[in-house]
């Protein structure tokens, strides 16, 4: 090969570099392009907010209200950290200070036209990982929850989950790459991978946390952006048997180690038939699944918020015993006002109390879905139809765990239990959805 002939394809080679690198320039700022808009107008939206869904979300947020301050001021009272002071309107006032914040948010996130909105997925979804790496390394220890890696110190707000901020950044790239793909993901549902590798690689980060409450959640929430994707229903109905069978398998497995560990050490790792004998060998979360098998296993230690929860529900029966008369949250929940919130609940206002939650939740359930089936755009209708789906299927986890329904996780009720950062997120999301019902085709009468 001659001289010039090695030039050639060099500069060949060359041109292929910087095609490239131009190329992704130009996709660089296509993505952005919406920010390059001078008027400030176009970055928000007119029209009126559904009111219907609104009043459903602040009844919602009331009746949280009312429950922090009720299973909160016991343990306000009684903290011995020498930080509260004694003083039982401690939670109840930075929740109050949240949810005043949190309306604010709302209505700032209502304005802002979900176009843009969309344009920033990509970097949500971005932002989220990065925080989900971040919190393994720089976490806040809690005493008395060795392992947890769930929350980091930021600077005002206090503690944070970045879990609460992957869930909405998954829901908006999903629904981003959806509406760009819809039609193709029909006939390729090999496009569907850039999202199995997202909810795969932030489930995995989640997990690394011991939040196995967060984990269930952000997969649940991904396999029902897969499910809206418009691809064909036979790759679920495949995916998922192969799913249910693997999940059957698994609480088999379990079952055998704890009650049968002889038998399950035939076809069982040996370890793991080991911490089956002796749970509190085991990693973290696996106890928390043992306990949930074995109801006499550890009552003073990993079944006694569980058990102290089915005993607030049990003695509230069909009409409770009266707001702030409960007696599982004089120190037998410590977690009364957050993650076992639904318990008391139960135990004060009873089955009907319980029950009117639930229709509320219903409610602004069906109300979003009216909004996401008459928005817009395919973005909008998957955004709203993804972010109710976060909050159904977190309010129906935690119901499952105050109910032993499901291993003790250790997951808030959306709306309800104590939290500031993970309140505002959650209304900055109701914000979003009432865009969307800004620009949808809504009866108005």
């Amino acid at each position: 090969m001659t001289g010039a002939q090695n030039k050639n394809i060099l500069s060949d080679k060359e041109r292929l570099k910087n095609d490239l690198k131009s190329a992704a320039r130009r996709k660089f700022w296509e993505y952005f392009s919406f920010l390059k808009r001078r008027k400030l107008k176009d970055y928000f939206v007119k029209g009126d907010m559904d009111l219907t869904f609104l009043i459903i979300v602040l009844f919602l947020m009331s009746a949280g209200l009312i429950m922090v301050f009720s299973s909160s001021y016991i343990m306000a009272l009684n903290d011995s950290s020498g930080k509260i002071l004694n003083n039982p309107y401690y939670y109840i006032t930075k929740q109050i200070i949240f949810s005043l914040m949190g309306i604010v948010v709302l209505y700032l996130f209502s304005k802002i036209n979900h176009d843009f909105i969309k344009q920033l997925s990509v970097l949500a979804l971005i932002v989220s990982i990065i925080l989900l790496i971040v919190v393994l390394f720089y976490f806040i220890k809690l005493e008395g929850r060795g392992g947890i890696k769930r929350y980091m110190a930021l600077p005002i707000v206090g503690q944070f989950q970045p879990s609460e901020v992957a869930k909405l950044g998954l829901i908006m790239f999903c629904a981003w790459g959806m509406e760009r793909n819809y039609k193709q993901i029909a006939k390729r549902v090999t496009l569907l991978w850039p999202y199995v590798l997202a909810i795969i690689f932030m489930s995995g980060l989640i997990y690394k946390e011991n939040h196995l409450s967060g984990t269930i959640l952000i997969f649940g929430i991904g396999l029902i952006m897969l499910f809206l994707s418009g691809a064909k229903l036979r790759w679920f109905i495949f995916f998922g048997t192969i799913g249910l069978v693997l999940a059957v398998g698994a609480i088999y497995a379990f079952w055998m180690v704890v009650n049968k560990p002889d038998e399950a050490a035939s076809f069982l790792p040996a370890q793991f038939v080991a911490w089956g004998r002796d749970p509190q060998s085991a990693p973290y979360m696996l106890v928390r699944i043992f306990a949930w098998l074995k109801k006499d296993y550890d009552p003073l230690g990993a079944r006694w918020q569980t058990n102290n929860s089915l005993y607030a529900i049990a003695s509230g029966g069909m009409l409770g015993k009266g707001l702030g008369n409960s007696l599982q949250k004089h120190v037998y929940l410590s977690e009364a006002h957050n993650d076992f919130i639904f318990s008391i609940i139960c135990e004060e206002f009873g089955f009907i109390g319980a029950l009117l939650i639930i229709i509320l939740f219903g409610l602004l359930m069906w109300r979003g879905f009216v909004i996401a089936s008459r928005a817009k755009d395919r973005f909008g209708s998957l955004l709203v139809t993804g972010i109710l789906f976060q909050v159904g299927l977190q309010a129906v986890i935690h119901i499952a765990v105050v109910t032993d329904t499901i291993p003790n996780t250790g997951i808030s009720l959306p709306f309800i239990s104590y939290g500031g950062t993970s309140l505002l997120i959650l209304l900055a999301e109701m914000g979003m959805v009432l865009s969307v019902s800004r620009t949808a085709k809504m009866d108005k009468s």
